[in-house]
Protein backbone atom coordinates (compact mmCIF):
# COMPACT_ATOMS: atom_id res chain seq x y z
CA UNK A 1 0.00 0.00 0.00
CA UNK A 2 1.43 3.51 -0.79
CA UNK A 3 1.21 6.38 1.98
CA UNK A 4 0.21 9.63 1.96
CA UNK A 5 3.42 11.83 1.15
CA UNK A 6 3.41 15.64 2.59
CA UNK A 7 4.11 16.46 -0.92
CA UNK A 8 -0.14 15.72 -1.65
CA UNK A 9 -2.46 18.57 -1.78
CA UNK A 10 -4.67 18.55 1.11
CA UNK A 11 -8.01 16.73 0.81
CA UNK A 12 -10.98 19.21 1.63
CA UNK A 13 -13.11 16.41 2.70
CA UNK A 14 -13.27 13.68 5.67
CA UNK A 15 -11.41 10.42 4.68
CA UNK A 16 -9.61 7.05 5.63
CA UNK A 17 -5.96 6.76 4.20
CA UNK A 18 -4.54 3.17 3.91
CA UNK A 19 -2.79 2.90 6.89
CA UNK A 20 -5.73 1.44 8.41
CA UNK A 21 -5.08 -1.61 9.82
CA UNK A 22 -8.89 -2.53 10.78
CA UNK A 23 -8.76 -2.36 14.35
CA UNK A 24 -12.40 -1.46 14.63
CA UNK A 25 -12.21 1.81 16.86
CA UNK A 26 -13.28 4.56 14.47
CA UNK A 27 -16.28 2.15 14.06
CA UNK A 28 -17.25 1.86 17.37
CA UNK A 29 -16.85 5.64 17.94
CA UNK A 30 -18.62 6.77 14.67
CA UNK A 31 -21.18 4.00 13.63
CA UNK A 32 -23.23 5.00 10.54
CA UNK A 33 -20.12 7.09 9.57
CA UNK A 34 -17.11 4.73 9.48
CA UNK A 35 -17.91 1.04 7.99
CA UNK A 36 -15.73 -1.52 6.94
CA UNK A 37 -14.72 -2.73 3.51
CA UNK A 38 -12.14 -4.91 2.40
CA UNK A 39 -10.38 -5.45 5.23
CA UNK A 40 -10.21 -1.49 6.54
CA UNK A 41 -12.52 1.03 7.46
CA UNK A 42 -14.12 3.48 5.01
CA UNK A 43 -15.88 6.54 5.12
CA UNK A 44 -19.35 5.88 4.47
CA UNK A 45 -20.30 9.48 3.86
CA UNK A 46 -19.51 13.16 4.99
CA UNK A 47 -20.53 14.32 8.39
CA UNK A 48 -23.72 16.54 8.44
CA UNK A 49 -24.20 17.97 11.79
CA UNK A 50 -21.52 19.19 15.03
CA UNK A 51 -23.02 15.79 16.14
CA UNK A 52 -21.27 13.69 13.69
CA UNK A 53 -18.20 16.04 13.32
CA UNK A 54 -17.90 15.24 16.94
CA UNK A 55 -18.08 11.31 16.13
CA UNK A 56 -15.47 11.46 13.48
CA UNK A 57 -12.75 13.63 15.29
CA UNK A 58 -13.50 11.08 18.37
CA UNK A 59 -12.53 8.47 15.82
CA UNK A 60 -9.74 10.25 14.61
CA UNK A 61 -8.30 10.75 18.10
CA UNK A 62 -8.48 6.79 18.55
CA UNK A 63 -7.16 5.97 15.65
CA UNK A 64 -3.88 4.29 15.97
CA UNK A 65 -2.77 5.05 12.55
CA UNK A 66 -4.06 8.57 13.04
CA UNK A 67 -6.16 7.41 9.62
CA UNK A 68 -8.91 9.53 10.35
CA UNK A 69 -8.30 12.38 8.49
CA UNK A 70 -9.94 15.53 8.61
CA UNK A 71 -10.37 18.19 5.77
CA UNK A 72 -7.18 19.46 4.87
CA UNK A 73 -5.34 16.83 7.19
CA UNK A 74 -1.95 15.89 6.60
CA UNK A 75 -0.01 12.84 7.37
CA UNK A 76 1.51 12.70 10.51
CA UNK A 77 -0.80 16.05 12.02
CA UNK A 78 -3.57 15.43 14.96
CA UNK A 79 -6.99 16.49 13.66
CA UNK A 80 -8.37 19.70 14.51
CA UNK A 81 -5.04 22.29 14.57
CA UNK A 82 -4.75 25.67 15.87
CA UNK A 83 -3.46 28.39 13.72
CA UNK A 84 -0.33 28.75 15.08
CA UNK A 85 0.11 24.53 14.07
CA UNK A 86 -0.33 23.30 17.76
CA UNK A 87 -2.82 20.63 18.00
CA UNK A 88 -6.45 22.60 19.44
CA UNK A 89 -6.93 19.95 22.50
CA UNK A 90 -10.78 21.17 22.51
CA UNK A 91 -11.41 18.32 19.17
CA UNK A 92 -10.06 15.88 21.68
CA UNK A 93 -12.77 14.30 23.59
CA UNK A 94 -10.66 11.89 25.61
CA UNK A 95 -10.69 10.51 28.11
CA UNK A 96 -14.46 10.01 27.69
CA UNK A 97 -16.90 8.81 30.08
CA UNK A 98 -19.11 6.12 28.71
CA UNK A 99 -21.89 6.63 30.96
CA UNK A 100 -23.80 9.52 33.31
CA UNK A 101 -22.02 8.40 36.70
CA UNK A 102 -18.85 9.01 35.05
CA UNK A 103 -17.21 5.82 36.67
CA UNK A 104 -15.55 4.78 33.26
CA UNK A 105 -13.87 6.86 30.68
CA UNK A 106 -12.40 5.87 27.53
CA UNK A 107 -9.22 6.35 27.05
CA UNK A 108 -8.85 6.78 23.26
CA UNK A 109 -5.33 7.27 21.66
CA UNK A 110 -5.04 3.56 20.75
CA UNK A 111 -2.07 2.25 20.43
CA UNK A 112 -0.09 0.60 17.63
CA UNK A 113 2.02 -1.40 20.09
CA UNK A 114 -1.29 -2.93 21.27
CA UNK A 115 -2.69 -3.31 18.04
CA UNK A 116 -5.17 -0.78 18.50
CA UNK A 117 -6.19 -1.62 21.72
CA UNK A 118 -9.27 0.29 24.07
CA UNK A 119 -7.86 1.38 27.34
CA UNK A 120 -9.77 2.94 30.20
CA UNK A 121 -10.21 5.02 33.69
CA UNK A 122 -12.03 3.47 36.59
CA UNK A 123 -12.40 6.40 39.10
CA UNK A 124 -12.91 5.13 42.68
CA UNK A 125 -15.04 6.61 45.15
CA UNK A 126 -11.85 7.91 47.04
CA UNK A 127 -10.87 10.18 44.41
CA UNK A 128 -8.12 8.38 42.80
CA UNK A 129 -8.16 6.02 39.39
CA UNK A 130 -6.97 2.65 38.09
CA UNK A 131 -6.36 2.30 34.51
CA UNK A 132 -6.92 -0.65 32.26
CA UNK A 133 -4.55 -1.61 29.79
CA UNK A 134 -2.93 1.51 27.88
CA UNK A 135 -3.26 4.29 25.58
CA UNK A 136 -0.51 5.40 23.42
CA UNK A 137 2.62 6.57 25.51
CA UNK A 138 2.81 10.56 25.80
CA UNK A 139 3.63 12.30 28.68
CA UNK A 140 1.04 15.40 27.90
CA UNK A 141 -1.95 12.27 27.82
CA UNK A 142 -0.64 10.85 31.15
CA UNK A 143 -1.14 14.53 32.84
CA UNK A 144 -4.80 14.18 30.91
CA UNK A 145 -5.51 11.27 32.82
CA UNK A 146 -4.06 12.27 36.13
CA UNK A 147 -6.35 15.37 35.82
CA UNK A 148 -9.16 12.87 36.94
CA UNK A 149 -7.32 12.06 40.15
CA UNK A 150 -3.98 9.84 41.07
CA UNK A 151 -3.99 6.95 39.19
CA UNK A 152 -3.08 4.03 41.65
CA UNK A 153 -2.52 0.95 39.87
CA UNK A 154 -2.02 0.19 35.65
CA UNK A 155 -3.90 -3.27 35.75
CA UNK A 156 -2.77 -5.10 32.26
CA UNK A 157 -5.08 -7.80 31.06
CA UNK A 158 -2.81 -9.94 29.36
CA UNK A 159 0.12 -9.98 27.47
CA UNK A 160 -1.06 -8.63 23.92
CA UNK A 161 -1.50 -5.00 26.30
CA UNK A 162 1.60 -4.19 28.49
CA UNK A 163 3.07 -2.23 25.58
CA UNK A 164 3.45 0.96 27.58
CA UNK A 165 2.25 -0.42 31.15
CA UNK A 166 5.49 0.31 32.78
CA UNK A 167 6.01 3.77 31.37
CA UNK A 168 2.51 4.67 32.75
CA UNK A 169 2.80 2.96 36.21
CA UNK A 170 6.33 4.92 36.62
CA UNK A 171 4.96 8.06 35.47
CA UNK A 172 2.10 7.61 37.60
CA UNK A 173 3.77 6.07 40.93
CA UNK A 174 1.07 3.39 40.24
CA UNK A 175 1.01 -0.08 40.85
CA UNK A 176 1.67 -2.25 37.83
CA UNK A 177 -0.69 -5.53 37.41
CA UNK A 178 -0.34 -8.88 34.92
CA UNK A 179 -0.98 -12.39 35.46
CA UNK A 180 2.03 -15.00 36.51
CA UNK A 181 0.64 -16.51 33.19
CA UNK A 182 1.90 -13.90 31.03
CA UNK A 183 4.47 -12.35 33.25
CA UNK A 184 7.55 -12.07 30.58
CA UNK A 185 5.35 -9.86 28.77
CA UNK A 186 5.99 -7.47 32.07
CA UNK A 187 8.93 -8.99 34.16
CA UNK A 188 8.82 -5.96 36.32
CA UNK A 189 5.22 -5.31 37.32
CA UNK A 190 4.86 -4.41 40.90
CA UNK A 191 1.93 -6.97 41.38
CA UNK A 192 1.91 -10.92 40.29
CA UNK A 193 -1.61 -12.49 39.82
CA UNK A 194 -1.75 -16.35 40.44
CA UNK A 195 -3.63 -19.16 40.38
CA UNK A 196 -7.43 -19.33 38.92
CA UNK A 197 -9.71 -17.50 41.72
CA UNK A 198 -10.26 -14.68 42.31
CA UNK A 199 -8.46 -11.59 43.92
CA UNK A 200 -9.25 -8.14 45.32
CA UNK A 201 -7.12 -5.69 43.68
CA UNK A 202 -8.83 -2.69 44.92
CA UNK A 203 -12.25 -1.87 47.04
CA UNK A 204 -14.84 -3.24 44.38
CA UNK A 205 -12.62 -3.95 42.50
CA UNK A 206 -11.95 -8.20 41.53
CA UNK A 207 -9.47 -9.54 38.93
CA UNK A 208 -10.63 -13.28 37.76
CA UNK A 209 -7.80 -14.70 35.92
CA UNK A 210 -9.42 -16.36 32.31
CA UNK A 211 -6.66 -18.26 30.38
CA UNK A 212 -8.39 -19.15 27.07
CA UNK A 213 -6.69 -15.97 24.76
CA UNK A 214 -3.39 -16.06 26.67
CA UNK A 215 -2.51 -18.29 29.23
CA UNK A 216 -2.49 -15.08 31.59
CA UNK A 217 -5.84 -13.65 30.22
CA UNK A 218 -7.56 -11.57 33.31
CA UNK A 219 -10.91 -10.05 33.63
CA UNK A 220 -11.27 -6.76 36.04
CA UNK A 221 -14.72 -6.30 37.65
CA UNK A 222 -15.48 -3.47 38.90
CA UNK A 223 -18.78 -2.71 41.67
CA UNK A 224 -20.75 -5.60 39.76
CA UNK A 225 -20.80 -2.93 37.12
CA UNK A 226 -17.89 -3.08 35.01
CA UNK A 227 -16.44 -6.05 33.25
CA UNK A 228 -12.90 -5.23 31.57
CA UNK A 229 -12.59 -8.16 29.49
CA UNK A 230 -9.39 -7.22 27.70
CA UNK A 231 -9.56 -9.66 24.63
CA UNK A 232 -11.54 -12.81 26.35
CA UNK A 233 -14.66 -11.72 25.03
CA UNK A 234 -16.35 -8.96 23.55
CA UNK A 235 -19.55 -7.49 22.22
CA UNK A 236 -20.26 -7.93 17.99
CA UNK A 237 -21.99 -5.78 16.22
CA UNK A 238 -22.61 -8.11 13.36
CA UNK A 239 -24.42 -11.30 15.82
CA UNK A 240 -25.76 -8.45 18.41
CA UNK A 241 -24.50 -10.79 21.12
CA UNK A 242 -21.52 -11.17 23.22
CA UNK A 243 -19.03 -13.18 21.06
CA UNK A 244 -15.01 -14.78 22.14
CA UNK A 245 -12.45 -14.40 19.59
CA UNK A 246 -11.80 -17.89 18.48
CA UNK A 247 -10.33 -16.89 15.61
CA UNK A 248 -7.43 -15.25 17.27
CA UNK A 249 -6.96 -16.88 20.15
CA UNK A 250 -3.53 -17.25 20.91
CA UNK A 251 -3.43 -19.64 24.11
CA UNK A 252 -6.38 -22.43 23.88
CA UNK A 253 -9.85 -22.06 22.76
CA UNK A 254 -10.65 -24.86 25.40
CA UNK A 255 -8.99 -23.61 28.06
CA UNK A 256 -11.51 -20.12 27.40
CA UNK A 257 -14.27 -22.57 27.27
CA UNK A 258 -13.31 -23.81 30.48
CA UNK A 259 -12.93 -20.32 32.43
CA UNK A 260 -16.30 -19.51 30.85
CA UNK A 261 -17.84 -22.49 32.15
CA UNK A 262 -16.04 -21.85 35.63
CA UNK A 263 -17.09 -18.19 36.22
CA UNK A 264 -20.82 -18.15 33.88
CA UNK A 265 -22.54 -18.70 37.11
CA UNK A 266 -20.61 -16.36 39.89
CA UNK A 267 -19.66 -12.63 37.49
CA UNK A 268 -22.03 -10.18 37.73
CA UNK A 269 -22.12 -6.75 35.66
CA UNK A 270 -23.49 -5.07 33.80
CA UNK A 271 -21.15 -3.30 31.50
CA UNK A 272 -19.02 -5.66 28.56
CA UNK A 273 -15.72 -3.10 28.23
CA UNK A 274 -13.47 -5.06 25.78
CA UNK A 275 -9.83 -4.41 24.35
CA UNK A 276 -11.44 -5.17 21.06
CA UNK A 277 -14.35 -5.04 19.45
CA UNK A 278 -17.46 -2.70 20.90
CA UNK A 279 -18.93 -2.22 24.38
CA UNK A 280 -22.68 -2.93 25.45
CA UNK A 281 -24.08 -2.83 28.60
CA UNK A 282 -27.42 -5.37 29.79
CA UNK A 283 -29.31 -5.38 33.10
CA UNK A 284 -27.61 -7.64 35.25
CA UNK A 285 -29.97 -10.58 34.79
CA UNK A 286 -30.14 -10.38 30.75
CA UNK A 287 -26.14 -10.11 31.18
CA UNK A 288 -26.02 -13.46 32.89
CA UNK A 289 -28.53 -14.93 30.98
CA UNK A 290 -25.86 -13.86 28.00
CA UNK A 291 -23.06 -15.00 29.84
CA UNK A 292 -24.03 -18.84 29.82
CA UNK A 293 -25.12 -18.97 26.32
CA UNK A 294 -21.48 -18.14 25.53
CA UNK A 295 -19.97 -20.77 27.51
CA UNK A 296 -22.72 -23.30 25.78
CA UNK A 297 -21.40 -21.83 22.15
CA UNK A 298 -17.64 -21.62 23.43
CA UNK A 299 -17.74 -25.19 24.69
CA UNK A 300 -18.75 -26.42 21.30
CA UNK A 301 -15.80 -24.82 19.26
CA UNK A 302 -12.61 -26.55 18.52
CA UNK A 303 -9.30 -24.87 17.57
CA UNK A 304 -8.78 -22.96 14.27
CA UNK A 305 -5.97 -21.22 12.39
CA UNK A 306 -5.39 -17.67 13.89
CA UNK A 307 -7.15 -15.53 10.79
CA UNK A 308 -7.41 -11.84 11.99
CA UNK A 309 -10.16 -11.63 8.86
CA UNK A 310 -12.66 -13.76 10.16
CA UNK A 311 -13.27 -11.53 13.84
CA UNK A 312 -17.43 -10.53 13.56
CA UNK A 313 -16.74 -6.87 14.50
Amino acid sequence: MTEPTEAEPPVHHWHIDSRCTNCDAARQLAPGLVGEAQGRSVLLRQPQDPYETAQLYAAAYACPTRSVRPPGGRLGELPGRRPDGRPDERRDPFPMALDDTGTVLLCGHNSRHTAGANSYLLRRPDGTTMMVDTPRWSPALADRHEAFGPVTDVLLTHRDHAAHGRRYADRFGARLWIHEGDLDAAPDADRVLRGDGPAEVGAGVLAVPFPGHTRGSVLYVADEQYCFTGDSFYWSRTTADIEVVDSVTWYSIRELAASLARTADRLRFEWVLPGHGDRHRFPHDEMSHRLRALAARTERLRPRPVDFTAVRW
